[in-house]
């Protein structure tokens, strides 16, 4: 599945993609904010995710610059599907790409496929001290569900105060989407 933005291509990542995703995401201020990812990341943590199984309601994307040049890999984002069943978003971008739009840009895209895929709502929490991804959430519509629980991030080795969002992908206002994360 790919999508493509005035700015951006997201596409699957392919096991070539390594090298580049191991350049980018290799740094200590990207990965304290992601709960899977660990520190130090190795070329072969890379090489690791580009390899897990893929699953149609649960797309990964790798997101790519299309501005000036050549495509530059700037980030990466995608839906997890949580124990409870719920679609999870999550995203990371490049340190020397934040403040650029390029998030919620990606994430707009993202939640178009997830509609299409069927989604009725997607569920997202950020780290307490990550104000800047709780930012990108609001621009997408989601909503702060009200919880905040204790998330392990591998990338600290601890467990971290995490706030819930939601986001309704239909018109109606179905106050049981809005439960919190753990229901």
């Amino acid at each position: 599945m790919f999508a493509v933005t005035p700015r951006l291509l997201l596409r699957p990542g392919w096991p070539e993609d390594a090298e580049a995703l191991f350049a980018t995401i290799n740094d200590e201020a990207i990965v304290r904010n992601l709960a899977r990812a660990p520190w130090p990341y190795r070329l072969e943590d890379a090489r690791a995710f580009l390899s897990l199984p893929t699953d149609i309601a649960s797309p990964r994307w790798l997101i790519f610059s299309r501005i000036g040049g050549p495509p530059t890999l700037v980030g990466c984002i995608g839906l997890d599907t949580l124990d409870n069943g719920d679609a999870e978003l999550g995203y990371w971008i490049d340190r020397s790409f934040w403040g650029r739009g390029f998030a919620t840009e990606a994430g707009m895209a993202v939640l178009e496929n997830a509609r299409t895929l069927g989604h009725r709502r997607l569920v997202a929490s950020h780290f307490a001290d990550n104000p800047a991804s709780a930012s990108v959430l609001r621009k997408l519509g989601f909503r702060p569900t009200g919880e905040t629980v204790e998330r392990f991030s591998r990338g600290r080795g601890t467990s971290v105060p995490a706030n819930g969002y939601a986001c309704l992908l239909e018109d109606e206002q179905d106050s049981d989407l809005m439960r919190p994360l753990a229901a």
